[in-house]
């Protein structure tokens, strides 16, 4: 279990979808008292002071530079091409190629295709084109555009907006980054990620090394040319394709830092951008995990809460605190690591079943699901319901084939920023102060921060802030219980962007936009539809 997608969104009824142990970097509503919000917050704040958890004074306080206004002549071929439309299988989408130089500090070096689809607006007085992404990093944008955006979106907004997506480079139908085959990753997503003595150590160890050395040698042509900077950089030259003088973009997850880093490059060019579940780009890769484990705690709190009230909850009743819940979670944890479970052909071990828990913590409404997969592995010694939220949340089929999402989710996030550390014996320092933000997720989430250590191309990339200076107003979601990207991401972002403009979710889940809030939905849609953004301070439940 490597690579927690931390920030992405899982797939769920309709809708496709990001700590990652390939890098961290996707509605119903139960509710959490704001005093536990608040502890959360403080709790993490006292963990990060100091060491590598926080950016250095230089880091916080550099800024993203825009890109001059003129298009350079060497990209020139590149931002004027026309993009040939044709039908690509889903009734009502139509797909293309595009092309981008594959390295923008010498575009001479050679092309990378993208894969491109769009849905035409279905009114008379269109607004252009709405760009869409689901996070990850290394969800199929494509995929999400065709099982969700593009005929889940609000009628009024697929009326007036061509419904457009580009899968990022590395990413599902772009010239994907690959690395280990099936067989091999049901071996790396089952290696023990809480290890216990030396020899655990060495096997953790072994499997991120074998990790990067495979997407090096499978990938070598990509790895320096992944980052969220370059997939930005790409959205320019496709909105200049679509013959659009603004891009409009709703991000969600990951999909936020994509949008946040676009305005940053060209604050000029931003039309209507929406991002949901914000990423804060002036934090270093421990912060984001540190912050990350904090918010896994918070849901899973807003979970046990939620399951002892219920007849069904394998994990405690009525009177059952929340520390007693993890304290039975995590002893079947341990179970687990000694003795796996059935599940169908496979078994079911504790890296498995943690990864089964967390997808769950994305969404309220697989809670019910999480209840029932865990009665059956506790009760019934059966793991597949377990299993099944794991591979769901992987990606992997029922033939024991993974999408990408997994290996682009590594190659961005460890091109995006410095390795959260550099060996063992950084994470085992680090330990306790993971495991106070998260008794139950926290050593799992620490060791799972070290999957960059080893990664075979150096980042690029570095903490720093994002203010767009000359954007039109961009709206930031952040959802106050969100265990993937906490709220404080969203106020840090807004707080960043020059014409930022906070719009608060108080719930559960992760993501706001279309999970059931009216309040939400109707604010959102009003500036899509009418440029008009939220008032200041606007709160939804």
């Amino acid at each position: 279990m490597h690579t927690w997608p931390s920030l992405r969104l899982p797939r769920r009824a309709g809708r496709t979808r990001t700590s990652t142990r390939a890098g961290t970097r996707s509605r119903a509503t139960a509710r959490v008292t704001g005093a536990l919000v608040a502890a959360t917050a403080l709790l993490v704040s006292a963990c990060s002071a100091g060491g590598t958890t926080t950016t250095s004074a230089g880091a916080a306080e550099a800024a993203l530079a825009a890109l001059p206004r003129a298009t350079p002549a060497a990209l020139a071929p590149y931002y004027g091409q026309h993009l040939s439309w044709r039908a690509c299988g889903v009734p009502g989408f139509r797909c293309a190629t595009m092309k981008a130089p594959l390295d923008y500090a010498d575009p001479g070096a050679g092309d990378i295709k993208l894969a491109v689809a769009r849905k035409g607006a279905t009114g008379k007085d269109k607004l252009g084109s709405l760009l869409v992404n689901p996070g990850g990093p290394g969800g199929s944008a494509i995929g999400y555009l065709e099982q969700y955006a593009g005929v889940g979106y609000p009628a009024e907004v697929r009326a007036l907006y061509d419904m457009v997506a580009v899968d990022p480079r590395g990413v599902a139908r772009s010239e994907p980054v690959e690395c280990l085959d099936g067989p091999q990753m049901d071996t790396f997503t089952r290696t023990d990620v809480t290890p216990d003595d030396q020899r655990e150590k060495n096997a953790l160890v072994g499997q991120y090394r074998k990790f990067a050395e495979s997407c090096g040698a499978h990938s070598a042509r990509l790895l320096r040319h992944v980052s969220t900077v370059d997939a930005a950089r790409d959205m320019d030259i496709l909105r200049a394709a679509l013959g659009d003088p603004k891009l409009n973009y709703v991000g969600a997850s990951y999909g936020t830092f994509l949008g946040a880093t676009y305005a940053g490059l060209f604050p000029d060019r931003v039309g209507r951008l929406v991002l949901d579940g914000a990423i804060d780009p002036s934090l270093g890769s421990r912060r984001v995990n540190l912050d990350q484990t904090a918010g896994f705690e918070t849901a899973f709190q807003a979970f046990a809460r939620d399951c002892v009230q219920r007849s069904d909850c394998p994990l405690g009743g009525k009177g059952t605190t929340p520390a007693q819940v993890g304290d039975h979670l995590k002893a079947f944890f341990r179970k687990l690591d000694a003795h796996p479970v059935p599940a169908g052909d496979r078994e079911l071990g504790e890296s498995l079943a943690t990864t089964g828990v967390i997808a769950a913590m994305y969404d309220q409404a697989a809670w019910e699901q999480l209840r029932e997969a865990l009665t059956s592995a506790m009760r019934e010694n059966d793991g597949a319901g377990l299993l099944a939220l794991s591979d769901s949340y992987y990606e992997r089929d029922a033939k024991g084939r993974y999408s990408n999402l997994m290996m682009a989710n590594a190659a961005v996030n460890c091109l995006d920023l410095p390795p959260a550390f550099t060996g063992p014996e950084q994470v085992e320092k680090a330990l306790p102060t993971f495991e106070k933000a998260s008794p139950v997720f926290g050593a799992g989430l620490a060791w799972a921060s070290l999957n960059c250590a080893y990664w075979p191309v150096k980042a690029t990339g570095e903490p720093h802030r994002i203010e767009a200076k000359g954007a039109a107003p961009i709206v930031v979601v952040g959802t106050t219980r969100d265990p993937a990207t906490p709220y404080r991401w969203a106020r840090s972002l807004a707080g960043q962007l020059s014409s930022g403009r906070l719009l608060t979710y108080v719930g559960d889940g992760h993501t706001a936009y279309g999970r059931g809030s009216s309040c939400i939905d109707s604010a959102i849609d009003a500036y899509l539809l009418n440029g008009t953004p939220p008032p200041p301070g606007k709160r939804c439940s």
